[in-house]
């Protein structure tokens, strides 16, 4: 429901960054499964071979039962049916998290980018340095400093 507004530079960086297969192997399948959405190309290259069982145990026992998840077939994670939920209508809807969450809603105005994360804390706290706001958004120094800047010109 809301991968249109996940910062996918953020979530690729972050994931190719840990050891586990099992957690590559994961964001490597939901990448493939979003494949129209081209911002997850790198991501789906992060794992391949071999297949991974989503659960530790049990795992050929549930999809010789139910089958497995079509959502992930042809992927690197092998995923029985009914394990992991579809779960549009157990989460908020982009409009209802937008009035609630200021990181979303300026993931909306602007897009999925380190400057709308930068945006949404800086209007929380206009007292910060452009390293510090870096810091805390795991964004550039040059990306903070123009989010200041434009975020100044605007509130003047």
């Amino acid at each position: 429901v809301h991968h249109p507004w996940i910062n996918a530079d953020r979530l690729i960086r972050i994931t190719a960054e840990l050891s586990s297969k099992r957690v590559r192997a994961f964001w490597s399948a939901i990448a493939k499964w979003l494949g129209k959405d081209r911002r997850f190309a790198r991501m789906s290259k992060l794992y391949s071979k071999p297949r991974v069982d989503l659960l530790r145990v049990g795992n050929d026992f549930q999809i010789s039962r139910k089958g497995e998840d079509a959502r992930f077939k042809g992927t690197c994670l092998r995923v029985p049916e009914g394990v992991l939920r579809d779960r549009k209508r157990d989460v908020a809807d982009p409009g209802e998290l937008a009035r609630i969450h200021r990181v979303y809603r300026h993931r909306v105005l602007i897009g999925p980018t380190y400057r709308a994360d930068m945006w949404a804390v800086f209007e929380s706290d206009p007292t910060l340095s452009a390293s510090e706001l870096a810091r805390r958004t795991y964004g550039s120094f040059a990306t903070a400093w123009q989010a200041i800047h434009d975020f100044k010109i605007l509130a003047a």
